[in-house]
């Protein structure tokens, strides 16, 4: 699910951007340059992938020249040509004033330093939990690790995949484990087999179309995560454009936000082996959580971007 956003602006028209001239713009660090001053003007959101405008043109000018985003320094000064330029000016102007988020436009996010496609049928991956599989799920004796040895997991579990980006992470970082990856939305799944194709990985991932745990059985798991909806009413009230252009299915988690949250713990102890544990993301819940479910021993998880949007609690400890 999504995090906050930074600014938002609605019942604003949709700004109309200067004309460029033949000759103005040359270098893809013009392109970016132009591309902040329109986004900035706008005030645009940014939470898809990027925190701000300067990251948010450097992504799209890359992505619409086929270049990764880490090549930019590399290619910075080089020239576009006439074509490129009219590409580049089109999706500038698009993203200004359908307010749709660039990854949409591209149709491609990165996550961990891998490629995902994704369009409107999926919210756009933007998760901490792939940064908490290589920061907590280690191993080998590493401080702050949850598990002993991530060779050692068998099954694992993605809730809401959405685009199945955290199902493939899954599949990356524990290389003996076969992952299930359940939503119950036919156009994310859809998203996700595509991912899944590309990352070559049909025979360890296995897409599931239900409502949470319902497609499952009695599977157990060693490890469940889960980025599923969390944005209270008051929270899907003041939404940005940006992410009204995502499935609201992937944002509402009900007045308080806990919706899903509720059904999740109550349901996960019947589908994890006796070591296993559930990975949680909630956004800025943290205190709604805790007030829900005092009795668990809920342990929040901080990566380089975010405190306590995370939670991680063991089998035993869920009853």
């Amino acid at each position: 699910m999504a995090r906050a956003v930074r600014k938002t602006t609605r019942g604003r028209a949709a700004p109309e951007l200067a004309k460029v001239g033949r000759g103005e713009l040359l270098t893809l660090i013009d392109f970016v340059r132009y591309a902040v001053s329109r986004f900035t003007a706008a005030k645009l959101a940014f939470a898809h992938g990027t925190t701000d405008p300067v990251a948010e043109a450097i992504f799209l000018v890359c992505e619409a020249l086929h270049l990764h985003p880490d090549q930019f320094e590399i290619f910075g000064h080089a020239c576009v040509t006439a074509a490129e330029g009219k590409t580049l000016l089109d999706l500038i102007h698009k993203r200004v004033t359908t307010r749709k988020p660039t990854a949409y436009l591209v149709n491609k996010i990165y996550m961990r330093g891998l490629p995902f496609y994704v369009d409107e049928r999926v919210i756009v991956p933007r998760s901490f939990i792939g940064e908490l599989l290589d920061s907590h799920f280690g191993g080998d004796g590493e401080v702050g690790s949850l598990i002993d040895d991530p060779a050692a997991v068998e099954r694992v579990l993605d809730l809401c995949t959405g685009s199945g980006c955290l199902a493939i992470l899954a599949a990356h970082h524990f290389p003996n484990a076969v992952v299930d990856a359940v939503d119950v939305s036919k156009g994310a799944l859809e998203v996700a087999a595509r991912n899944v194709g590309e990352h070559g990985l049909d025979e360890r991932i296995a897409l599931h179309r239900g409502d949470l745990f319902a497609p499952l059985g009695d599977n157990k798991y060693d490890l469940i995560i889960t980025n599923p909806p969390y944005v209270d009413a008051e929270g899907m009230a003041a939404l940005p454009p940006e992410c009204r252009a995502e499935p609201k299915l992937a944002f509402d988690g009900g007045p308080d936000g806990l919706d899903v949250i509720r059904r999740i713990l109550r349901d996960a102890p019947d589908h994890l082996t006796p070591d296993g544990g559930l990975l949680c993301e909630i956004g800025r819940g943290r205190e709604s959580v805790d007030d829900a479910f005092p009795e668990l021993p809920l342990l929040w998880l901080d990566t380089e971007e975010s405190e306590g949007e995370v939670f991680w609690i063991a089998a035993a400890d869920l009853g």
